[in-house]
């Protein structure tokens, strides 16, 4: 059975990550974007990360930049953005497609295993991914939803 664990992603730094170093933590994998009406939702990422990550949460920000061309070029302005205007200090990685035949496959995997057999498409940004302790995907939120309203979930699986 695939598990986030089988999965690398590149930081932002251009790091190279093994996801399986996040093995027994309880993940929030969210695609986002800088220029994003949504974009304030990092402050409410951040606040959760911030509250709970001393309990075993991470919170995992993928850039992409397939909706609207909504997200910088260049993965250092996309990295000081985030920091300036909204304290991120959460994981962030290199920009991704989360959607086609380039999508990065960790969101090849999560539309799998949560919208069928071919994946229901993700349709914007910071559509949220909610996965356990096990890896497993327990819960895929939309981008209206506020990171607030899935503090519940999360102190359910911490």
């Amino acid at each position: 059975m695939t598990t986030l664990k089988d999965f690398q992603a590149t930081l932002i730094t251009g790091v190279d990550k093994d996801l399986a170093d996040y093995q027994g933590q309880v993940v929030l994998v969210v695609n986002t974007a800088s220029k994003c009406g949504f974009a304030p939702q990092f402050d409410g990422l951040e606040k959760l990360y911030e509250e709970y990550q001393d309990q075993g949460l991470v919170v995992l920000g993928f850039p992409s930049d397939q909706f609207a061309k909504q997200e910088f070029e260049d993965d250092a302005e996309t990295a000081e953005f985030c920091k300036l205007n909204f304290g991120v200090t959460f994981p962030m990685f290199s920009k991704v497609d989360v959607n086609g035949a380039q999508a990065h496959p960790l969101f090849a995997w999560l539309r799998s295993e949560t919208g069928g057999f071919l994946g229901d498409a993700i349709k914007w940004n910071f559509t949220k991914f909610l996965i356990n302790r096990d890896g497993e995907v327990v819960h895929r939120y939309a981008p209206t939803v506020e990171p607030a309203a899935i503090e519940g979930d999360l102190r359910a699986l911490l």
